[in-house]
């Protein structure tokens, strides 16, 4: 595995396990325990995937199998609209360390920035606090764009380690993604497959067929090349086994411009200057 070092100088590993829309069962629970014992030690879920008890399951199925300690994993959640408000964003996280069953998680995210300024300055002044007194290892931010993280660094004093956003070759988010590399925040794909979407593309068989890979292989790499964290879902044994596999190979400049070149702006999520949770 490789990993990122993050502004705060703690480190995240490079590729992660992510579980949205993955049931509240023993799905979720096998796919986890499976992610972790194959040399993932990412995993990330959110309060509203409604799926955290059994993603906490997993983690500690797989703990006892693997005999690795609770340090040698890096879990992330996110904060909902319900518990948006300073006052309120201490309730949401311990619902979440309920959930799983842990005593901190390494990365706490603002899942959405809402569309009212003051209640999300507010919110991330609630992370703040969360993190000075030593609750979460790091917080961070999902599907926040340029204007809300200058509103944050005008109005709050500690950066965002992280902004989660849609990421893949039909959305690359050029000026986004440029704005975070040079203010030190690390930017992290959700959905970097385009919920298999994209593994269809033309261009992205050709280069797989070209170099001996997967279609998910290549677009991860693609990820990780551009310097992205990416935390692709999966819930088959195989394929949690096959997007871990993307450290021993590269992509020339040649693939690299070709998949660049796919952009089209295109979402598969909400537009965060217009959801508010709905």
């Amino acid at each position: 595995m490789e990993y990122r070092t993050l502004n705060n100088g703690n480190k995240m590993p490079h590729l992660g396990l992510g579980v949205f829309r993955v049931q509240n069962d023993d799905t979720a629970k096998n796919a986890v325990k499976h992610a972790i014992e194959s040399g993932y030690r990412s995993i990330d879920t959110a309060l509203v995937y409604k799926n955290e008890q059994k993603v906490g399951e997993g983690i500690r199925e797989a703990l006892a199998s693997t005999g690795l300690k609770r340090e040698e994993l890096f879990i992330t959640s996110k904060l909902w609209f319900d518990d948006f408000g300073r006052e309120n964003v201490k309730r949401g996280y311990n619902q979440t360390l309920e959930n799983l069953g842990l005593d901190y998680l390494d990365l706490y995210l603002v899942h959405w920035p809402g569309l009212d300024e003051k209640v999300m300055i507010e919110t991330w002044k609630g992370m703040e606090d969360l993190y000075r007194e030593g609750s979460v290892k790091n917080i961070g931010v999902s599907n926040f764009n340029i204007t809300h993280l200058e509103t944050l660094k005008t109005h709050t004093s500690i950066k965002p380690v992280i902004n989660q956003i849609e990421f893949h070759p039909y959305l690359t988010q050029t000026d986004l993604i440029d704005y975070l590399n040079k203010e030190d925040i690390q930017p992290e794909s959700w959905s970097p497959l385009m919920n298999a979407e994209i593994l269809n593309d033309a261009t992205i068989q050709e280069i797989a067929e070209e170099i001996g890979k997967s279609p998910a292989q290549v677009v991860i790499r693609w990820n990780i090349e551009n310097g992205v964290i990416t935390i692709p879902k999966s819930v088959t044994p195989s394929r949690i086994e096959e997007n871990i596999n993307v450290f021993d190979f590269a992509l020339d400049e040649k693939h690299m411009k070709k998949i660049a070149m796919l952009n089209q702006n295109k979402r598969i999520g909400p537009d965060p200057l217009v959801f508010n949770g709905q």
